[in-house]
């Protein structure tokens, strides 16, 4: 990769060590706080919105209601992806991503200040859909921009580095679920359900704050830079969703498949199983401490798999995870139902913390991997952004398969589950080795980058090598 022309004194040279530290912890932090507020929504949901929002409904009804709202935010996930991945690719990352956590925060503080269904009738379930839309168009523009702010700054271990975005989420998870019990907590149940479950979501405008003052301080990636500096030369440049979906239907349609299974099993695991357990006996404060915990510990799971992913490729990582969880989830269910504490918290950690981050957190770097630099930000937000519409139905049809089978369904779920983990086995099979791919080399116009071409046919001997 060449330094940045020397005509624009004020972008930061190539591979510069303090930017690429700044960024990291720019993606981190603004990951954290984004899902920090995404997230906030689906512990809320599974705990706390079905007696507020839908207080007019049987429990079960109550509960799959709120689950549909959580839902609307991952269908919104996609077109953030597309809007702010066609802008992020046009005019850089960093603008983008200032724009989308304040989208995030401001989204947030008004959930908290919502009226409830008792105050506004049904005008308070279809205010909370708009803005978990709000928020879903948020996340989706959000994801992209801060791999891409990680991993174009990296010479090297670029999955090390661009994790820290994917570990910001369950680390956010955590965070949430503390402010949302330690509320509980502090207030009391009756005055948590009543209003506490609003503070939270207003700490949003004072985690934005500091999220602002983090990211405002990075420099635009020098992969962008010396890529913009190029295409001023070529006054011919398609729209980046045209140049994906014309050149890389292939590459985006595997792509979704291999990151598709991780999120069944993130909304599994982290929204699903807190509404069974609580349903099933288990104090509320008792399951929301066993997600922070397991969340917390994610954290170290997703960076390590995601560097081990640096040495043994995307690949072996990924299909290790899938064939773990698919085989784990027989025995998740009997685990919880055993009414153990001790149980509870073990299924969740060794699900959570141990096993799904082999699956997920090279994500990152895989899917920043499949597309060139002019078209990355639309092409990467889109797949991930699709695939993640599995952590926003799962709890909806695994809620829908208990209400309609009953205790069969702890049977029936893990073999939804293992399913979807055999197609990621099956579609990274097929995409190939991609952690040997140079997001500086560009493309001519209408051909498909030489990293994603070779990524596609598996091809990683023929790649070229990191830095």
């Amino acid at each position: 990769m060449q330094a940045a022309s020397p005509r624009q004194p004020d972008r930061q040279a190539a591979h510069d060590p303090v930017q690429l530290r700044r960024a990291v912890t720019s993606s981190f932090i603004g990951s954290v706080i984004e899902y920090y507020d995404f997230l906030l929504y689906a512990t809320a949901a599974a705990v706390v919105f079905a007696e507020v929002f839908f207080s007019n409904l049987s429990p079960l009804a109550a509960t799959l209601a709120s689950f549909s709202t959580f839902a609307t935010g991952y269908l919104a996930r996609p077109l953030g992806g597309i809007l702010f991945g066609h802008f992020g690719d046009r005019i850089g990352r960093k603008r983008m991503l200032v724009l989308t956590m304040s989208l995030m925060g401001v989204a947030s503080f008004l959930i908290g200040v919502l009226p409830t269904y008792e105050q506004a009738g049904t005008l308070a379930p279809v205010a909370l859909v708009l803005l978990r839309i709000v928020q879903g168009v948020a996340v989706g523009g959000e994801w992209g921009g801060a791999v891409l702010m990680s991993a174009e700054h990296a010479t090297g271990r670029r999955g090390l580095w661009a994790s820290f975005t994917n570990a910001g989420a369950p680390f956010g998870m955590a965070l949430s679920t503390v402010a949302l019990s330690g509320t509980a907590a502090v207030v009391g149940e009756d005055a948590f359900v009543s209003w506490g479950w609003r503070i939270p979501f207003l700490l949003s405008l004072a985690l934005l704050a500091v999220g602002l003052f983090i990211r405002l301080r990075v420099a635009e990636t020098p992969v962008f830079a010396e890529e913009e500096r190029r295409l001023r030369r070529a006054p011919r440049r398609s729209l980046p969703l045209w140049d994906v979906v014309r050149h890389h239907p292939r590459v985006l349609l595997l792509g979704i498949g291999v990151g598709l299974s991780a999120f069944v099993v993130q909304g599994m695991l982290t929204t699903y199983l807190i509404a069974y357990a609580v349903n099933g006996g288990y104090e509320r404060q008792t399951v929301l401490h066993s997600l922070a915990l397991s969340s917390t510990l994610a954290v170290a799971g997703i960076v390590g798999w995601s560097a081990l992913s640096d040495r043994l490729g995307r690949r072996p990582v990924v299909t290790a995870g899938a064939l773990a969880v698919a085989a784990y989830s027989f025995v998740l269910f009997p685990m919880v139902d055993s009414g153990s504490t001790g149980m509870l918290v073990l299924a969740l950690v060794v699900g959570q913390s141990l096993l799904h981050p082999l699956m997920y957190g090279p994500l990152a770097a895989l899917y920043t991997e499949l597309f060139a630099t002019r078209n990355r930000y639309t092409g990467a937000s889109l797949g991930y952004q699709i695939a993640g519409l599995g952590a926003g139905f799962a709890p909806l049809i695994f809620t829908k398969v208990q209400a309609e089978t009953g205790d069969d369904a702890t049977l029936i779920i893990p073999v939804i589950v293992a399913a979807f983990c055999l197609a990621t086995v099956v579609c990274i099979a097929v995409l190939g080795e991609t952690s040997r791919t140079d997001l500086a080399g560009p493309a001519p116009d209408g051909a498909v980058p030489d990293g994603a071409a070779k990524t596609a046919t598996g091809d990683p001997a023929k790649t070229a090598p990191l830095g």
